[in-house]
């Protein structure tokens, strides 16, 4: 998919049971990754994204409505036939493209996440592709089987540009998510994780760290990108 799209595709963390267990002669992998595109005519550089561009506006409800649907139809007829439906999409909002990140989640726990964190394809199909991807491509996951289907909700989060920052203060809880970036390391979490676990901005960082593999004050360090973005959230 990334090849198809001359984008890459990152490893955000990595982990195996053995981690956990201590036993690292059997183990079972597990990996978060999210797609970049790049794109030979305009520069997809965060640290030049200035402020958070809010320009493109958020979706309407009706917008929302037909993205929700559009997810949903997809995730059912993939799971269960493995067929990407057809749509005739006109909505000058969804034609956009936007990054957006895939969330599934059943009884309330995590079923799989993944998404473009820059703006690879217009919208809607962006949301059919990270879609298929969330159900099936998730390491953490088994793929989604067709009796969980009536059990899965679907969250999107679309997300705005990338930011770099130099002051921790501009990170605001519940409107940022976070990209750190140390080396060949990267980390990203998205505004509403901060929310749903009650942490403040340190806590946050600290987090999106260890989510990025490395330790958890990295953020304090030199060498380290901080960016943040916001993400207008959809959900069933």
């Amino acid at each position: 998919m990334a090849k198809r799209l001359n984008g890459s595709v990152k490893i955000l963390q990595y982990a195996n049971s053995g981690d956990v267990w201590g036993d690292k002669s059997r183990v079972v992998g597990y990996s978060s990754l999210a797609f970049f595109y790049k794109d030979s005519e305009k520069s997809s550089d965060p640290q030049k994204a200035g402020k958070i561009d809010t320009t493109k506006g958020e979706l309407t409800k009706n917008e929302q409505k037909l993205l929700l649907n559009i997810a949903r139809k997809t995730l059912e007829e993939y799971v269960t036939r493995e067929k990407i439906p057809d749509f005739d999409i006109k909505d000058k909002k969804l034609m956009e493209k936007r990054g957006v990140f895939v969330t599934l989640k059943k009884k309330g726990e995590l079923r799989g996440c993944i998404g473009y964190i820059e703006p690879v394809l217009p919208l809607y199909k962006a949301v059919i592709d990270m879609t298929i991807a969330a159900s099936t491509r998730d390491m953490r996951f088994l793929p989604v089987h067709r009796g969980e289907l009536d059990d899965i909700k679907i969250e999107i989060s679309v997300l705005s540009p990338l930011k770099r920052i130099n002051n921790i203060g501009e990170i605001e809880i519940g409107r940022h998510g976070l990209l750190i970036k140390k080396g060949n390391y990267s980390g990203l979490l998205l505004p509403q994780v901060a929310l749903e676990y009650g942490w403040d901005r340190e806590e946050f960082l600290k987090q999106t760290c260890i989510k990025a593999g490395i330790y958890r004050n990295a953020w304090k360090d030199k060498q380290t990108e901080i960016y943040i973005f916001s993400a207008q959230i959809i959900s069933e």
